[in-house]
């Protein structure tokens, strides 16, 4: 029994422990360049000089006649004007109710009712209620305004162009990054070789920071712990 009851202690406390490691993980920090979705596309390398056409004319940086400079191969850049908007709400509101009652008074069997000492043993009377009042609301509004200049990072058979990157800006005591990934159309792209980013589809846009002020905005351990799943109540 003892034996027993040392295995039932052992596993509550690697149950414990586990649970309180789970709550305690917190994500890992944001490095510039630890996503390859985002890292930067370089140009493809010249034709090797034996392959070259003439001294003067080199088929990997060649532009034609009536070109202008806007992206349109692997390696080159593209600005991206963010202006991202979005807002939401969303409000929910449930109630359910039930009342149940059971009434057995003085049944009577064979003529006679079922007594004890002359007190009736089997009259009973349940009553039951149960009701459930639920309410919810969540509200979001978010506004990215800037620009991030990313690469073509490919330039898919129908001529669009998936662009990727990321910018880092250095503030005092952290660092500030956007994240952005998506494709574009080349007829999207302005004279100014830029394009809003409402434009980009299947856009990837990522806004954080590190460092001291961004650390005070996230919850502690011990917080994290009573939030997670696995905490049960």
């Amino acid at each position: 029994m003892s034996k027993l009851n040392d295995t039932s202690i052992v596993l509550a406390a690697l149950l414990a422990l586990t649970a309180l490691l789970a709550g305690c993980a917190s994500p890992p920090p944001v490095l510039r360049g630890d996503d390859a979705a985002y890292a930067v596309t370089e140009s493809p390398q010249p034709v090797a000089p034996e392959a070259n056409h003439g001294a003067i004319f080199q088929a990997a940086n060649a532009t034609a006649l009536f070109e202008d400079f806007k992206a349109r191969r692997v390696g080159d850049i593209l600005t991206v004007v963010l202006a991202e908007r979005t807002n939401a709400r969303k409000s929910a509101n449930a109630a359910t109710s039930k009342d149940s009652s059971v009434s057995l008074t003085d049944p009577v069997l064979g003529g006679l009712p079922v007594t004890r000492n002359g007190v009736p043993v089997l009259n009973t009377e349940v009553d039951m209620n149960r009701s459930f009042d639920g309410q919810g609301d969540a509200a979001q509004s978010n506004q990215l305004d800037g620009s991030i200049t990313v690469t073509v990072a490919a330039v898919l058979p129908n001529g669009n162009l998936v662009v990727q990157g990321e910018k880092w800006v250095k503030i005092n005591q952290g660092q500030e990054y956007i994240r952005l990934r998506g494709i574009v159309r080349p007829v999207d792209i302005g004279p100014e070789n830029s394009i809003l980013s409402t434009q980009v589809a299947d856009a990837q846009v990522a806004y954080g920071g590190t460092g001291a002020v961004a650390q005070s905005n996230s919850p502690g351990w011990l917080t994290r712990f009573f939030n997670s799943p696995v905490w049960p109540f």
